[in-house]
């Protein structure tokens, strides 16, 4: 079942980035064409938690325009106990912890009732305050432009346009006091937009699953349950309107967990005896509340945005074996309404969140043992506290035999997943860029794997440099390389590699921070003789960082240990251009990974440390597994080098060629297209001082590199006895000196090394090339 499972996700994810490639093309068909009007009744409206309202086509879910306001949910950065969760869906709120400790429940009143009972109190002392801001847009809606914004404090005058969209949203704000200890307990922001009720006598044509851990919707024909189309959006989908009048109105929509959705996707376009069932069962069983022998779970999702918890409604398939990514609980009904009497406004009587009433025989249910936190002693596994990990896993911070670690905690249907991961983290964490295995345990309900507890991830790093402000970014890159090239050398392919499974230990007694390799849920060990692996079991790896041999659906198709080069030169990108990501933002980033369209905008092509860096990259990212560079090749690149490496690199260079006539094989190569990089002339954009001094003791070729290189040379090896003006304008060796002539001829390093290839098998030369022999 597991290798079903993941075969039905890998090639899901095939027919989603066809869905995709089809779409895109269809833009390309109206380049040049007339402009088509977008009119209103042809609009979707999709709306996503970080707060954008996309208005999309009906017929292919593309993006026209999109709205941008405030985050749906917007809560404290701390969680105390109990906590609450809220969901962004209608504004539900679930407590976590309490005073019976009894796992999350569902509370009897939403934010939006709470906002319109308040100002109260509850019986134990718990203040709820509330406010209650509308605004209403007025959008064109074949733009999205804003015509103007209506509130109860400020309004402009509406443009004439026809027609005119308006769009009414709510800004609820909740606090809660704490009278007993004098605290503010909790507070939170909920947006909701303001639509009428979906109403099933409607005949709406088409119905939405979208996924509870990502962007993904799939719409599908509600008679047939045919896939008329899917769109990731990039943040999970909260509601989907329709344009009914001049305003919105609700559209049916089910949320269900990110696998199963997938799952059913791959079951409903592959199963040709029972073509698309699936997917009109599943939209079935909850609208006629369908009994226990449906396959389809409602569970609950517990989501991180930010910093923050969040939790919503969803649907699992129980025959998927991977585990939704986020928290999935057996859903727990809360206290009924009966719980919360409204008396007259100011004394509104509420079952206070820390003495719920709980339904009848929820008490005793296993389901919520998963939430008991505290001190939790498992043999010698002593588990302290929770977080939850961004690949999806319960992550606890614990105690093994005297240490700090992290502790993974899997379910058992992945067992044997985590039996794999075991072995091969045992046969590769000896290397001090792979994350440290400590031990497993087991009990009757999970697997526990103790690993060494780290600080932050790369993409946390990257997105915050402040936590790590003395950290070299380019140390951080070739460690991650020097831990992926030891996986290699043991035929280890990693095949999920990206900024979060890229770990920062904290700081050791020399305020030493390591990148370290994490995750090996989709590791591969190739056997000994083979050089590939095979898709049988699935497409590994992570959307938007997958190398394109992977998702080539074509006969004898094996991918190597190139995937993991490919996915790395993806992270170096994304790790010295701040965030950005070579194949561009995650709505269309796998489809042009597929037809090879990157964009290094990022890079200068004047600036010497972009010049070496794009080169390396672009070699990484190569659509051609074949072309990519080994890891070690990669990290012999000048990337890696330091100045004083790189001046002795350019001392070589010139001692070797010195003697050399000017039409052998290597000067030829080193004078081929050396113009562009001597700048038509090396000797007019060199200071005054230095000019001066060459022409004391010989003649210089200002159009030659090799004299350019010979230039150096002789400067840097009677460097002190240099006027002192020629000494200043230099700079200081090696990091001054190098910059100088670097700053003003930025090809001149990348073009030397690639001349001096063909000496690659040269000892002189072994430091700065991987030999031929060892490639």
């Amino acid at each position: 079942m597991k290798d079903t499972a993941l075969g039905a996700v890998g090639t899901l994810a095939r027919l989603l980035m066809w869905i995709l490639l089809l779409s895109w093309e269809g833009k390309l068909l109206q380049v040049g064409g007339v402009r088509s009007v977008t009119l209103p009744e042809s609009l979707l409206f999709v709306s996503t938690l970080d707060g954008s309202l996309h208005a999309v086509s009906k017929q292919s879910g593309d993006i026209k325009w999109t709205l941008r306001e405030d985050p749906v949910i917007q809560l404290p950065v701390y969680l105390t106990e109990p906590g609450f969760l809220p969901d962004p869906n209608d504004g539900s709120l679930y407590v976590l912890g309490g005073k019976h400790k009894e796992g999350l429940m569902k509370l009897p009143f939403t934010i939006p009732e709470l906002v319109q009972s308040a100002p109260c109190r509850s019986s134990d002392g718990i203040l709820y305050t509330g406010k209650k801001q509308d605004v209403w847009f007025v959008v064109d809606p074949e733009t999205g432009e804003k015509q103007t914004s209506l509130t109860t404090s400020s309004s402009e005058s509406i443009c004439p346009n026809s027609p005119l969209l308006y769009i009414g949203r709510t800004e609820y704000v909740v606090t809660i006091f704490d009278t007993k200890t004098q605290e503010l307990r909790w507070n939170a922001t909920y947006n909701d937009y303001s639509a009428p009720a979906y109403d099933e006598k409607q005949d709406y044509k088409m119905a939405h699953l979208v996924s509870s851990g990502d962007g993904l919707v799939v719409t599908v024909d509600r008679e047939s349950g045919d896939v008329l189309w899917s769109q990731n959006y990039g943040s999970p989908v909260v509601g989907v309107y329709l344009y009914s009048g001049d305003t919105l109105r609700h559209a049916p929509h089910l949320s269900l967990a990110m696998e199963t959705l997938r799952f059913l996707t791959f079951s409903s376009a592959n199963n040709q005896a029972n073509a698309h069932s699936t997917l009109k069962w599943s939209y079935q069983f909850v609208k006629e509340q369908a009994s226990a022998q449906t396959q389809l779970v409602p569970t609950l999702y517990v989501g991180k945005l930010d910093s923050h918890l969040y939790a919503s409604t969803s649907l699992v398939h129980h025959g998927v074996s991977l585990v939704p990514r986020g928290l999935t609980l057996a859903r727990i009904e809360g206290p009924l309404t009966a719980g919360v009497t409204v008396r007259e406004r100011g004394e509104c009587e509420i079952t206070p969140s820390t003495d719920v009433r709980y339904p009848p025989g929820t008490t005793d249910s296993r389901k919520n043992h998963w939430l008991l936190i505290g001190k939790h002693i498992h043999k010698m596994l002593f588990i302290i506290s929770l977080t939850i990990s961004h690949s999806g896993t319960f992550v606890f911070r614990g105690e093994f035999d005297g240490r700090n670690v992290a502790v993974k905690r899997i379910l058992p249907e992945c067992v044997e997943v985590a039996e794999r991961e075991v072995q091969l983290l045992r046969e590769s964490d000896t290397h001090p860029n792979v994350i440290r295995y400590f031990c497993t345990e087991r009990d009757r309900l999970f697997t526990y794997i103790a690993i060494e507890l780290c600080a932050s991830t790369l993409q946390q790093y990257v997105e915050d440099p402040t936590c790590f402000p003395e950290l070299n970014p380019i140390t951080l890159l070739e460690q991650t390389m020097c831990g992926l090239s030891h996986l290699h050398s043991l035929n280890i392919v990693h095949r999920d590699l990206k900024p979060r499974n890229i770990l920062l230990s904290g700081p050791n007694a020399l305020g030493r921070v390591r990148a370290l390799i994490s995750d090996f849920g989709l590791c591969k060990k190739i056997p000994d003789g083979r050089s590939s692996f095979s898709l049988r079991s699935g497409i590994p790896g992570t959307e938007g960082w997958i190398a394109p041999e992977v998702l080539r659906d074509t006969p004898g198709n094996k991918p190597t240990a190139a995937v993991d080069v490919f996915s790395a030169g993806c992270v170096f990108y994304y790790v010295v251009s701040r965030g950005q990501h070579p194949f561009g933002d995650s709505l269309r980033r796998q489809v042009n990974i597929l037809s090879g369209e990157y964009s290094l905008s990022h890079f200068m092509e004047d600036i010497h440390d972009d010049v070496i860096a794009q080169d390396l990259i672009e070699q990484m990212i190569s659509a051609e597994a074949e072309s990519r560079p080994s890891t070690a090749c990669v990290l012999k690149h000048p990337f890696f080098w330091s100045p004083e490496k790189q001046l002795l690199f350019f001392q070589d260079v010139s001692d070797r060629i010195e003697k050399e006539p000017a039409d052998s094989p290597i000067v030829v190569r080193l004078e081929t297209a050396g113009r562009s990089v001597v700048r038509t002339n090396w000797r007019m954009h060199i200071s005054v001082p230095l000019q001066t001094d060459l022409r004391r003791f010989r003649t210089y070729k200002g159009n030659s590199v090799r004299d350019l290189l010979r230039a150096m040379r002789n400067k840097k090896h009677h460097y002190h006895e240099l006027p002192p003006e020629v000494q200043e304008t230099l700079g200081e060796l090696p990091e001054g000196f190098v910059s100088y002539f670097t700053s003003r001829f930025p090809r001149l390093l990348m073009h030397t090394h690639a001349a001096l290839q063909i000496c690659a098998h040269e000892r002189l030369f072994h430091p700065y090339y991987l030999p031929p022999s060892a490639k």
